[in-house]
């Protein structure tokens, strides 16, 4: 069976985000609102060496929270099923939990509630509260779908496995009974009570040897035991990271665009050292869950890249078109704040069900007070500490 591919749907997805983002730049000359004067030429080569800084920074940092869960499969101490991976696994969560509720639904609710969109529907209706339920509730119907969906594709290949294995098996017990019967009538006629008995005891024996055999590669080939467990998991994460990347580079293009459009170096100089922190949290979470999905190398090297480059490539982005992009434009307003909001509704999701709730539900932290107590604190720490950079990002 072929694992869920993440990638081209990814991909595709990530196109159509920057064709919307990249709409109301070509708008900006009509819609002014909020436009501010040009940025003395000082300003610009300033704003211009942090961007560029930014860039290096925020690549570097993704890449080295995304690959430290990754790395750790090597570390005894950090696998998945250590008590180091369910604390950074739960800093993580309460990372992604406080990126979705401080961070990004707040933007969203200002962008969408702007002076520079009309009253009509804007403030008639709590439009940013709606994206994000539509995509909290998106999450779960794919999330549902999509894992129902691979683990019948799962017992189907292992039902047609099977199958195929137990008829193998059948026609193997067959054979050895006949050639039983044959010899078992031979050794008849040639005459003797005891020969017939030891005849037939021998044939039975040949015939439940066979018989066991037959069993085993049935079982084998359903992957019975702890097999078809350990699949189901790997698919269940699988659709949980591609999920997770693809509500994580929604804001992260954002982001990356906002940044590098901008052209005051005291907006600037702060995100840079807090998007950095923001984006190696992010990546400990994305990375975490990258690992329990038990992907390829090159499904596990792509994902990686992928949200390492988003923010920067954003940041490229907005470099390119900061002399036209207009932030305050009423199509820039309700695009960004309308992704925001889905962003949001899929991280809030994401952390809450896929996270926190199936790790602190765990029969393992269940049974041991001493890990639930510390997942709890690690989980409160990573939301604190992300909370806190909403100061400044």
């Amino acid at each position: 069976m072929r694992p869920p591919r993440a990638v081209p749907a990814l991909a595709v997805a990530s196109a159509a985000l920057l064709l919307l983002l990249l709409a109301p730049a070509a708008r900006a000359a009509e819609d002014g609102c909020g436009a501010g004067g040009a940025a003395a030429e000082g300003d610009r080569a300033r704003a211009r060496a942090l961007k560029i800084a930014a860039f290096f920074s925020i690549l570097v940092c993704g890449a080295l929270g995304c690959c430290l869960p990754v790395l750790g499969r090597r570390v005894p101490a950090l696998r998945a099923d250590g008590d180091v991976f369910f604390l950074v696994k739960a800093f993580a969560a309460g990372v992604i939990l406080a990126t979705g509720f401080i961070h990004i639904l707040p933007d969203a609710f200002e962008k969408l509630t702007s002076e520079c969109l009309p009253d009509a529907p804007w403030k008639d209706f709590p439009f940013a509260g709606f994206g994000a339920m539509v995509g909290a509730i998106g999450t779960l119907v794919v999330d549902t779908v999509a894992t129902g969906y691979f683990t019948r594709l799962h017992f189907k290949d292992a039902g047609t496995a099977g199958a195929a294995a137990a008829a193998v098996s059948a026609a193997a017990v067959g054979d050895e009974e006949m050639q039983q019967q044959e010899a078992a009538a031979a050794a008849h006629a040639a005459g003797g009570g005891g020969d017939d008995h030891e005849g037939h005891v021998h044939m039975h024996t040949h015939a439940t040897h066979g018989h066991a055999h037959g069993s085993t590669a049935l079982v084998a080939a359903v992957g019975g035991g702890g097999g078809d467990g350990d699949k189901e998991h790997a698919l269940r994460h699988r659709v949980i990271a591609q999920v997770l990347e693809l509500g994580i580079v929604v804001h992260s293009v954002i982001i990356g665009i906002s940044l590098g459009a901008s052209e005051d170096p005291s907006t600037i100089k702060p995100l840079v050292v807090a998007l950095s922190f923001h984006q190696m949290f992010e990546g400990m979470g994305l990375g975490g869950c990258i690992v329990q999905a038990k992907f390829k190398l090159r499904s596990i090297v792509t994902m990686i890249l992928f949200f390492c480059l988003t923010t920067p490539v954003g940041i490229l982005i907005g470099l390119g078109i900061s002399s036209v992009y207009n932030e305050d434009s009423p199509t820039a307003l309700i695009v960004e704040g309308i992704l925001n909001s889905v962003a949001a509704g899929i991280l809030v999701y994401m952390a809450l069900v896929d996270l926190l709730a199936e790790d602190f539900m765990n029969p393992k932290v269940q049974s041991r007070g001493k890990l639930q107590l510390g997942i709890n604190v690690s989980m409160l720490v990573g939301a604190g500490l992300m909370s806190m950079l909403a100061k400044w990002a």
